[in-house]
């Protein structure tokens, strides 16, 4: 006698037929296991390490290197609005002896999660970046640069990625799709401790098709409990070694020291870098001594919230020679004090998506 077959209810529970298949549960192993990773990982609590890029941000801000002129200097802010944050800067620089006289003509928009900021020179050089925020710590970056000299000519894309204990960070400088020419940029920084970050950057130039150089960076960075001080180091296989130190003595004063090693068949030497800012109530003064017979000081005097005299000077003892800088930074504004201080925090806001040029 023929065995028939019960029809299926179309009302039936798919998950109430039987299959003859195995389980996904039991197909996937490694998934399983890769989620008992994630939260054991998310149950250690390790802080997020920050970007290779800003691995020495404290004793940069602390050092003058970024913020020395020599010179006249003047800076004119307009702020046009708060809310999206937008204004317009030109700049003027003149009598420098290592620079031209030059006139920049910027402007930037900023909201939460978009930062545009652009300029123009008085040769037609034209520059510009956006960075854009997206969701789960994700940061795409574009930086051009447009210049009449052959050879200046940039483009550079980027995207960073912040995971709960780690960064990523890939870059593209001057790609060339067809031959696959340029510079490419990789990195990874991850926390081991609450305390201790370790990680890897890695270099691969191409500047002509039958022509290729990898170089591989090491990286680490120790973070003390209360966040005091910061060191960091930065290895390369070729005999380059560069060592950070970062104290915040107390809430107005910061030190910071840096030392490079360069130990290669052509060249050996070593630079050492001593540094300190003082932030007073309407003033920051910053000076800093470094081992080839250096000493420099920057003074930003504040007298309103609207303008602001700058000096710096530097003093070379073994060329025998010096530079000053005098400068000014003026801002106007129709915003109230209050709108004034919201933009300042705004501005504060935009620093996780904005980087050094």
């Amino acid at each position: 006698m023929a065995s028939t077959v019960s029809p299926i209810n179309p009302y039936t529970p798919l998950s109430a037929i039987p299959s003859s298949s195995p389980s996904p549960k039991s197909l996937s192993p490694l998934s399983n296991y890769l989620s008992r990773f994630s939260k054991w990982r998310a149950e250690l609590g390790l802080p997020n390490p920050g970007s290779v890029e800003n691995l020495q941000k404290e004793v940069k801000a602390t050092h003058l290197t970024n913020y020395a002129f020599d010179g006249g200097r003047a800076d004119l802010t307009k702020s046009m609005s708060m809310s999206p944050l937008f204004q317009v800067t030109h700049s003027f620089a003149l009598g420098s002896q290592t620079m031209a006289p030059s006139y920049n003509f910027g402007a930037m928009y900023a909201t939460e999660n978009v930062f545009l900021q652009g300029g123009v020179d008085h040769d037609g050089n034209v520059s510009a970046r956006v960075n854009q925020g997206w969701a789960n710590g994700h940061v795409s970056k574009a930086q051009a640069q447009l210049s009449q000299t052959p050879g200046h000519n940039l483009l550079q894309l980027e995207q960073d990625f912040s995971g709960q204990d780690f960064n990523v960070n890939l870059k593209a400088v001057n790609p060339w799709p067809s031959d696959l020419t340029g510079i490419f940029v990789g990195s990874y920084l991850q926390s081991l401790t609450k305390n201790f970050a370790c990680g890897t950057e890695m270099v691969f130039q191409r500047p002509t098709p039958s022509t290729a150089e990898l170089v591989a960076t090491y990286l680490a960075k120790y973070t003390s409990s209360d966040k005091s001080w910061i060191a960091t180091a930065q290895l390369q296989p070729a005999g380059i070694l560069q060592a950070t130190y970062w104290h915040k003595l107390s809430e107005k004063v910061d030190f910071a020291a840096d030392l490079q090693l360069v130990a290669t068949p052509m060249r050996r030497d070593a630079v050492a870098t001593l540094g300190a800012k003082f932030d007073l109530r309407l003033s920051t003064f910053r000076a800093q001594l470094d081992s080839t017979g250096k000493v420099s000081a920057l003074l930003e005097q504040r007298f309103t919230p609207t303008f602001a005299f700058l000096m710096s000077g530097e003093i070379d003892h073994l060329k025998n020679s010096a530079k000053v800088g005098v400068g000014v930074m003026i801002e106007s504004s129709a915003l109230s004090p209050e709108e004034m201080e919201m933009q300042m925090q705004q501005m504060q806001m935009q620093q996780s998506l904005t980087s050094p040029p």
